[in-house]
């Protein structure tokens, strides 16, 4: 898999928290400021497991669910968080790079500590032309205050690989819109 879709399905993977805007929409708590760690686990799909950190703050963790609406708006028809008794669900579907993709979410947990999201999501067509099932679980932890080196938004992807998640417009140009051909 290359490094740009490799990076989609982590993106895809912050996408899946981030609640539609609109009146009335339930909004997901702001996670505690500091550095937090999440452990993406994939089964059913072609992408190793990972680790990353975000670190964040209350104002980036506001500026996400602002900054990612229009993209969430711009590639899903269905975006809905619900709030239950244990947390929140998240129904999406949406349609990326030529496919349409519909996921059920769960998150448990609090946002000070720990949180978990299992999602599952049904692609009508894999990189084989084949329909595609897969399971995600993001078992997230708060490990402490930020790195000195580090400021809100940043996020460490495996590798050593670092970007800032207020840089939105290299999050788009990474998004193609159409499979090549």
């Amino acid at each position: 898999m290359t490094r740009p879709l490799f990076l989609l399905g982590s993106v895809l993977g912050l996408l899946a928290l981030v609640p539609a805007s609109g009146a009335g929409a339930v909004e997901l708590p702001v996670r505690k400021a500091g550095l937090w760690e999440m452990k993406v686990l994939r089964a059913g799909a072609p992408a190793p497991d990972m680790t990353m950190q975000h670190c964040t703050d209350e104002t980036t963790d506001k500026q996400m669910n602002t900054a990612f609406s229009p993209m969430t708006k711009e590639i899903c028809s269905k975006q809905d968080v619900q709030k239950t008794a244990t947390g929140y669900v998240t129904d999406s579907v949406c349609n990326m790079m030529g496919m349409a993709i519909t996921s059920h979410s769960e998150v448990t947990g609090d946002f000070n500590s720990a949180y978990t999201v299992k999602s599952t999501s049904h692609r009508d067509r894999g990189p084989d032309g084949a329909p595609r099932d897969s399971t995600t679980v993001i078992e997230a932890k708060w490990l402490g205050a930020c790195k000195p080196d580090q400021k809100p938004g940043d996020i460490v992807m495996p590798g050593g690989m670092k970007m800032n998640i207020k840089d939105m417009e290299k999050l788009q140009d990474l998004i193609p819109k159409q499979l090549p051909k």
